[in-house]
């Protein structure tokens, strides 16, 4: 088996695994705060194929794995609307850290399994540490990833949600103006990282903070192995 098909094996389901409690946790948090949509169109199932974008959940990750290029993908977002959520100012807010907040939680479970197996998934000297550990880890990295990448204040991603409802009402409107330009800066950024890796745009913007909650929850694994 190639180191490439290993990884594609490794990373795929733990980014569709990723994805879907992201979107599913919008729904429900939707759900609980007044807006019945995303239940109404079946959207608060963990089967993955109500949720799973081909192009975004499989092809996308998929080539960039074999490129060697940064990870990432998207699913089908849940449908949210802000007039049915009994505060919609308030709601919309907590709708979008849910998603974020989910992954992290994932991340954390990710974390305690890799602690719980640690003494199993230690290789020896010279060996690889196998498809469990190597799951183990990437599900954690692509959970912290997914979470802080949302939390980025660019539309339509969930921190500009978060960051639209904090804004004092007289800013909203200036903020939404910016709305149809997010996934023009979005596309942007993605192009910038893969023409010009060599500028490390994704390592100098949420690289820090990745690695930072990285060290934290593998510290965590730690903790849990008696390490």
């Amino acid at each position: 088996m190639t180191d490439t098909l290993t990884l594609i094996i490794v990373l795929v389901p733990a980014l569709i695994i990723a994805i879907v409690f992201h979107e599913v946790a919008h729904g429900w948090v939707a759900l609980m705060l007044g807006d019945p949509t995303a239940k109404e169109q079946n959207r608060l199932s963990l089967n993955p194929i109500r949720h799973v974008d081909p192009v975004g959940t499989l092809l996308v990750p998929g080539f960039l794995a074999v490129v060697g290029g940064p990870i990432f993908g998207w699913a089908k977002p849940v449908p949210v609307l802000k007039h049915r959520l009994d505060n919609p100012r308030f709601g919309m807010m907590a709708v979008a850290a849910a998603g974020p907040g989910t992954n992290f939680i994932l991340a954390a479970i990710g974390a305690i399994l890799l602690g719980l197996f640690a003494t199993q998934l230690t290789p020896e000297a010279g060996q690889d540490p196998g498809l469990l550990a190597q799951g183990l880890f990437y599900f954690i990295l692509i959970n912290i990833f997914l979470a802080i990448f949302n939390l980025l204040p660019i539309p339509p991603f969930d921190g500009s949600h978060i960051v639209e409802g904090a804004l004092p009402r007289k800013y909203v409107h200036i903020y939404e103006k910016l709305r149809p330009f997010g996934m023009i800066l979005f596309l942007g950024l993605v192009a910038v990282t893969w023409i010009a890796p060599e500028w490390g745009v994704l390592e100098n913007t949420i690289g820090p903070p990745v690695n930072w909650a990285l060290e934290k929850y593998l510290g965590l694994a730690a903790v849990v192995s008696g390490g």
